[in-house]
């Protein structure tokens, strides 16, 4: 039996996908007969990957959701064990009163342990800590011929480096062991940055990231004058406790779905110009609670309706250092093709190397840009978007991707051939299916 009111959709909500079966998992000692489904399968937990990562058109997925236990939690070693449906959510209710903190993590708590892995997530804090890959230490890795492997660093290695950021390819991840960060409490001291272009922007992220451990700048992608926008770089550093700390409520829910017409270029515009008012109008400086730091969006529970039924895609790249001409070029040719860009974040990627064979980040410029799907524009744009990627020997992240090309992707990770020997031949994914070419197909199958 499955949860009748789960949505089996990615968090972007485009592409559509329709699964042949969805097989709710108990227990993470059962080993479904994989080999026995007529179709191919793919985890699935929480649905939080923008693009189709995390669908598998025409097959079958695997809930993973019920894995959720908490398996052992070394308090004086800052260890944790947990099955691999587990979410950030869950982890942070129980260590932050110990003064534990996740090492990496992304700009949403609402995912699972299994996912975090599978697609590598980075955070605010890649110039010092890297990616979540580097601080898994091992994990149970469920093939389809009933195998159970422990892999690590040290144990089955190179699954182990297909695995992370593997995109729930190489089998089911049933639990997970990983490395915590120490906290002294649960705030953040945040600094607010305004800056005016690129330049500015550069010049103050990399003073930031000798100072802080977390930075991200929010960007108002309308330009003035023919110039770069404006925006905010939030800079943090751990701290103690705010003064008077409540458990978070629930979060707030859309009550509907926003008519798609409502994003447009006008309404966009002024969204941003107020965004920044209020961003210039709070404290310089000022004492955070983690959760309003790490996952503004996390508040409104649904947020994702707000791009109406046709659903929103988001384009993150990540350029060289050098070749940050390149990003002032995407907003270039959004400006000129007159689609609304809605969400905008920079942040300069460290130099630290994850042990993942398809991980997204390196050296580098970061941009994430959320478009309202629109149809052939928003795809044509984001092609371009890509051409502008590729000169400058940058990447796009899968794990928020819905439309790249079989050509791009191969260019932008090329080591796709040596992970496909890891791929477990009864799994696959939309995304998958998309990016490999027959040669790579034929390789994917042979396992």
């Amino acid at each position: 039996m499955t949860d009748s009111s789960k949505r089996y959709e990615s968090w972007g909500r485009y592409p559509a996908a329709k699964h042949a079966k969805v097989v709710e998992l108990k227990s993470r000692t059962d080993t479904p007969p994989l080999r026995e489904y007529e179709t191919s399968v793919l985890p699935f937990a929480q649905g939080r990957s923008y693009g189709d990562t995390c669908l598998n058109n025409g097959g079958t997925l695997l809930d993973t959701a019920a894995l959720s236990g908490i398996m052992d939690f070394d308090k004086r070693r800052g260890i944790l064990r947990c099955e691999a449906g587990a979410t950030l959510a869950d982890i942070l209710a129980l260590i932050v009163p110990h003064q534990w903190f996740l090492p990496v993590t992304p700009g949403t708590k609402q995912i699972s342990i299994g996912g975090a892995i599978a697609h590598d997530v980075h955070g605010k804090n890649h110039h010092r800590a890297g990616t979540f890959g580097r601080y898994v230490k091992r994990f149970e890795l469920l093939r389809s011929n009933g195998e159970r492997l422990l892999c690590s660093a040290d144990e089955n290695a190179e699954l182990f480096a297909a695995t992370i950021a593997g995109m729930g390819l190489t089998g089911l991840i049933t639990w997970a062991e990983f490395e915590l960060k120490q906290i002294p409490g649960p705030a953040i001291a945040v600094e607010r940055m305004p800056f005016g272009n690129l330049e500015e922007f550069l010049a103050l992220a990399v003073a930031a990231d000798r100072d802080y451990e977390y930075t991200v700048a929010w960007l108002d992608s309308s330009f003035r004058r023919g110039r770069f926008g404006r925006g905010m770089l939030l800079c943090g550093n751990s701290a103690g406790a705010v003064a008077e700390r409540s458990a978070p409520g629930p979060a707030r829910s859309l009550p509907f779905t926003v008519p798609d017409l409502f994003l447009n270029g006008p309404t966009i515009r002024a969204m941003n110009s107020v965004y920044y008012r209020l961003q210039t109008r709070q404290p310089k400086t000022e004492l955070l609670d983690f959760e309003p730091f790490f996952y503004p969006l996390d508040a409104v529970a649904n947020w994702n309706r707000i791009y109406g039924r046709s659903g929103f895609l988001q384009y993150q790249c990540v350029v060289p250092y050098a070749e940050h001409e390149a990003v002032e070029e995407i907003f270039q040719r959004i400006a000129r093709s007159r689609l609304a860009a809605v969400l905008t974040v920079l942040k300069v990627f460290g130099d630290l190397t994850s042990p993942g064979l398809l991980s997204f980040p390196r050296p580098g410029i970061t941009v994430a840009i959320d478009f309202p799907f629109r149809g052939k524009e928003t795809l044509q744009l984001l092609d371009e978007l890509d051409e502008v990627t590729r000169a400058a020997r940058g990447a796009v992240y899968p794990a928020k991707d819905a439309r790249m090309s079989a050509q791009a992707f191969q260019e932008y990770f090329p080591n796709w051939e040596a992970f496909a020997r890891f791929v477990d031949p009864k799994f696959s994914s939309s995304f998958w299916r998309r990016v490999i070419s027959k040669k790579g197909l034929a390789a994917d199958l042979r396992g």
